[in-house]
Formats: structure tokens, sequence, C-alpha cells
């Protein structure tokens, strides 16, 4: 069974590693209380993660354009084979969407977004009060069908390997 590239894994476990880390402090960003120093300081390590995350995005959709998944195993039935493309096609399809909906929710309220403190992101929309709400309301249920999304991947991954014995799940281990 052919293995997805050195490439193709490191983007992957790197992207799920700052996911991880973006989801639990979009958490703890919502369950700070008013505008203190310590909130500040952890919206700005989430956008900073977040514009991270779109680069990545970028660079896997562009290495996975030119580098195509391997297939999986004939064993596979056509329709989870279907429902597995499906599920990828939307995360990958998240993987943009959150983060700029993230971007465009700070722009709306007012924050410019400044990568590490350093480089200043285009302001693309202006503070808009009647958008921000909408934008933050996006961004959250954007968020959420991702780590829906990201479970029932994982989910079916454990299957793969723990049910079905196949080596689906190993082709994405980097050991």
């Amino acid at each position: 069974m052919q293995n997805y590239t050195r490439t193709a894994l490191w983007l992957h476990w790197l992207m799920a590693l700052l996911i991880l880390a973006m989801f639990s402090l979009g958490v703890a960003i919502l369950s700070m209380h008013g505008l203190t120093p310590s909130k500040l300081k952890v919206v700005t390590i989430h956008k900073w993660i977040g514009v991270t995350v779109l680069l990545l995005a970028c660079l896997r959709l562009l290495w996975r354009l030119f580098h195509p998944a391997p297939p999986l195993p004939d064993s596979v039935p056509a329709w989870q084979k279907n429902a597995a493309n499906a599920l990828h096609m939307l995360i990958y399809l998240l993987l943009f969407a959150v983060p700029l909906s993230g971007y465009l929710f700070s722009l709306a309220a007012g924050v410019p977004v400044v990568l590490f403190g350093l480089i200043p992101l285009p302001v693309v929309i202006e503070p808009d009060p009647v958008l921000r709400p909408l934008l933050r309301s996006a961004h959250f249920w954007l968020n959420t069908t991702l780590l829906l999304s990201i479970v029932m991947h994982t989910a079916a991954a454990l299957k793969h390997h723990f049910v079905d014995r196949d080596n689906v799940l190993q082709r994405m281990l980097p050991w």
C-alpha cells in the first residue's frame, strides 16, 4: 500500500497540532470575560495561529494538487471512498473558511490583524457593527463544523485500524 509523502505527513500533523491549539485558545477566549490584557494576549496568539493555519492550508492544497493522496485499498467499499473524499473536501474548505471568517470578524470589530506583531494584514473591510455579530456567529459555526469533521475523520481512521485492521491509518503515521 502506498503511503503519503513526508511533506504531506508533516503538513497534516503540524496543522493538526495548530488546530488543536486554536480550538483550545478559542474555548479559553469564550470563557474569559471583559477585555483584559490576558484575554488580548490569548486572542493575539489565536489570530497568529489562525493565519499560520491559513498559510499552511494554501501550501497543503498546492502540495496535494501535485502529489495526490494514495488511493484507498480495494477492500474499502465505494460508498466509504466517496464519503472519505467528501469529508476531506469539507475539511479542506473549512481550513480556509474558518481562518478567513475569523480574520473578517476581527476587521469588522475594528481590530486589525498583525501577524507576529510585525506584518499587518490588509484591511479588506471596514469596521461594521452589523456585520460583526454575523461574522462572529459564522466563525463559531464553521469552527464547530470543523471540529465535528475532524472527529469523524479521526473516528474513521481508528475504525480502519482497529475494526477493519487495514493499513489506512498507518499511511498517515510518521513512524
